[in-house]
């Protein structure tokens, strides 16, 4: 792979160990903040409505100015944001800290793009083993962020605002990387070529798959990684144990990415999709057996391992989607289906897990998991051709 691949990775590493730490912080910093426990997630939710907001003009701004570019702004904002965190948790200023969550989930969304970027960077045919490499970028990120999560919330006087110094660090380190990234020539010009209405775009089925096995996979996973802090604190375990569980969610969520892309050339989207929706099931099975830390451990695994075998696949399945001249809008209406679903499931998840609990919370994710099934199900009857896999 080259370099440049490489240095997305690293990028890739830095957004997700900021990520980490985000969801270990902040729903506990909202229920510390917040006018009542329900809006305990607030700030998460509005770290996602930031990115949701951002998806459409990162990609048209990309498109525009280049990838390197692009992604140097939204660190830019990530910074702003975190400067922000600081003197809103400085005053005790809960809607001051939504405004900071809101925007540094809005450089979020310019990184979020760090995948696609590597899709164009990759040789011929290494479109899936890019697509592996730069995600699995996330497993440095699930040892160090907990790392900076435990280390860094106690550094100050005031609870939790060193971890906010620690994320301004991380993506001024994104901005050092970013300084040597090269993007293969012509990769942000797509004004040429055949572009078909955004309608006949998004009515194609292999666009549909690919767009709604990402929201299932990222939306369940995001509901309950969102919950789990809050879960795990009322079930009586402390800090520790809930950055370690994250921990290992993490890992398990990008780990199997250096593997992913070579299963999903050799089995297929579809079947990978198949195989995601089932661990997910899974996962919200073995929250009804134990609510003990080793049951926390077993299911957001399987929470991780589920979520990569459906967001991955589906984000090769999206380039099957589109010609070069229509690369930035398809990019940029998944991007804002994907996660405006993620800002609702976050926004969602404090008042779900307050008013049903765990077990029943994820009961209730299970149907939402069938759905790519139910969808793959049809596809294969009525347009088998267009879907590979």
């Amino acid at each position: 792979m080259p370099l440049t691949v490489s240095l997305l990775s690293l990028c890739q590493a830095l957004l997700v160990s900021g990520n980490i730490l985000l969801i270990a912080v902040s729903p506990l910093i909202g229920a510390q903040l917040a006018p009542a426990p329900a809006w305990s997630t607030a700030p998460v939710a509005t770290q996602w409505l930031g990115l949701m907001c951002a998806t459409i003009p990162a990609s048209l701004i990309m498109a525009r100015l280049g990838r390197r570019r692009g992604f140097v702004l939204g660190n830019l904002m990530g910074i702003a944001g975190a400067a922000l965190a600081v003197l809103a948790l400085h005053a005790q200023r809960f809607d001051l800290f939504l405004v900071a969550t809101w925007l540094i989930g809005i450089g979020i969304g310019f990184g979020q793009l760090y995948r696609f970027a590597a899709v164009e960077a990759a040789p011929e045919g290494g479109r899936d083993r890019a697509i592996g490499l730069v995600m699995g970028g996330g497993v440095l990120a699930a040892f160090f962020g907990p790392w900076l999560a435990r280390h860094s919330h106690s550094l100050a006087d005031t609870p939790y605002l060193g971890s906010f110094i620690g994320l301004g660090v991380l993506y001024l380190c994104a901005l050092v990387l970013l300084a040597f990234v090269r993007m293969p020539a012509g990769t942000h010009d797509t004004s040429t070529g055949e572009q078909r209405p955004l309608g006949e775009i998004v009515r194609q089925p292999v666009f549909m798959l690919a767009v709604i096995s990402a929201m299932v996979g990222y939306g369940v996973m995001n509901l309950a990684m969102t919950a789990t802090p809050l879960a795990m604190a009322e079930a009586g375990h402390d800090f520790n144990h809930v950055s370690t569980t994250i921990q290992w969610h993490v890992v398990a969520m990008f780990l199997p990415s250096f593997v992913t892309g070579r299963l999903t050339a050799r089995f297929g989207a579809s079947r990978m999709i198949v195989c995601g929706c089932l661990l997910l099931i899974a996962s919200a099975l073995t929250a009804q057996l134990d609510a003990g830390l080793a049951g926390f451990y077993a299911g957001l695994v399987l929470l991780g391992v589920g979520w990569n075998f459906t967001f991955l696949p589906a984000t090769g399945l999206l380039t099957e989607a589109h010609g070069p001249a229509e690369k930035a809008r398809t990019q940029a209406a998944n991007e804002f289906l994907v996660f405006s679903t993620v800002a609702i499931t976050a926004l969602l998840a404090g008042p779900a897990v307050s008013s049903l609990g765990w077990p029943l919370l994820n009961v209730v994710l299970i149907p939402l998991c069938a759905v790519p099934l139910v969808l793959l199900g049809l596809a294969f009857r009525v347009h088998r051709p267009q879907i590979r896999g």
